[in-house]
């Protein structure tokens, strides 16, 4: 092994030794030192999972921004959209938006209670976040159950399959996002860093 790999080694074992002893692992995790910034490990110099959620942030604005470019392409040549999506519960769209926005806020003060330390408050912020989640799936499925009990289903015309493929995939996000949150704070303990 070279010097400069021994080297990097060495800085990454104190980095690992000083997260473990900075939220007490072994211990109750609620100790309040802030987790040293992870090491660069790639060209650019930005840790590896930053670049990681930069990538699928960019992604995910491609897939939802070409499905929603596409239909107002489509929905400037077929008016009667506009009647179709009377069928839709606004009201339940709108807690919906209201319940996405809070759970990204819990998300936020999550990562930032991780990095002061605060794991405890890092804690709560995650259930609520996972409740949050859950609760954007119940009123989806309350949703879906009563377009489809209306005859509204995917193949009931243009609309609806855009009007499913769009929430659906949203949906999937949602579920992906609540297993990721589970796998980073499986059973209340440490958070995993899986940069």
């Amino acid at each position: 092994m070279s010097a400069h790999a021994a080297g990097e080694m060495t800085g990454r074992e104190s980095a690992h030794t000083a997260a473990s002893s900075a939220v007490g692992v072994g211990g109750s995790g609620h100790a309040a030192t802030a987790l040293p910034e992870p090491e660069p490990r790639t060209a650019t110099g930005v840790p590896t999972g930053r670049l990681g959620i930069w990538w699928f942030l960019a992604s995910e604005i491609v897939i939802f921004g070409g499905l929603i470019v596409t239909y107002i392409l489509f929905h400037m040549r077929h008016p009667e959209w506009g009647e179709e999506a009377r069928h839709t519960i606004t009201a339940a769209g709108a807690l919906n938006t209201f319940v996405l926005l809070t759970s990204s806020l819990t998300m936020v003060l999550a990562h930032a209670a991780i990095g002061l330390g605060k794991r405890h408050h890092a804690d709560l912020y995650l259930s609520a976040t996972r409740i949050l989640g859950g609760v954007f799936l119940i009123v989806k499925a309350f949703e879906y159950g009563r377009e489809i009990t209306e005859g509204h289903t995917p193949v009931s015309g243009l609309f609806w399959s855009f009007y499913y493929a769009m929430t659906g995939l949203h949906a999937l996000h949602v579920v992906a996002g609540i297993i990721v949150n589970l796998i980073l704070l499986p059973g209340g303990r440490t958070p995993r860093r899986l940069e």
